[in-house]
């Protein structure tokens, strides 16, 4: 996989809520989608992530953290910023 910047690493609350609740580290998450683990996301977005990583543009990983609850963890087409988010907080 080319690596690729993630820039400033941040989380919304709501993320950090639900990490703390359920004992997930979010630098865990974060290092996983660094390393091109996209998690549990289809087939179509892991194409779209390639395209992105060679042409430019947002990578998209999720990763079931319950039953329940997703994490989202996006990195900005410019390569500035990676989010930790909750899906209903995009």
């Amino acid at each position: 996989m080319k690596p690729f910047a993630l820039g400033q690493a941040v989380a919304t609350p709501g993320a950090l809520a639900l990490l703390e609740r359920t004992l997930v580290d979010a630098g865990h998450l974060i290092s996983r989608h660094a390393r091109g683990d996209w998690g549990d996301i289809g087939e179509e977005d892991k194409a779209q992530n390639n395209v992105a990583l060679e042409e430019g543009g947002m990578l998209l990983s999720v990763y079931r953290i319950s039953d329940q609850d997703k994490v989202w963890v996006i990195t900005d087409p410019d390569r500035s910023v990676t989010t930790v988010l909750l899906p209903d907080e995009y």
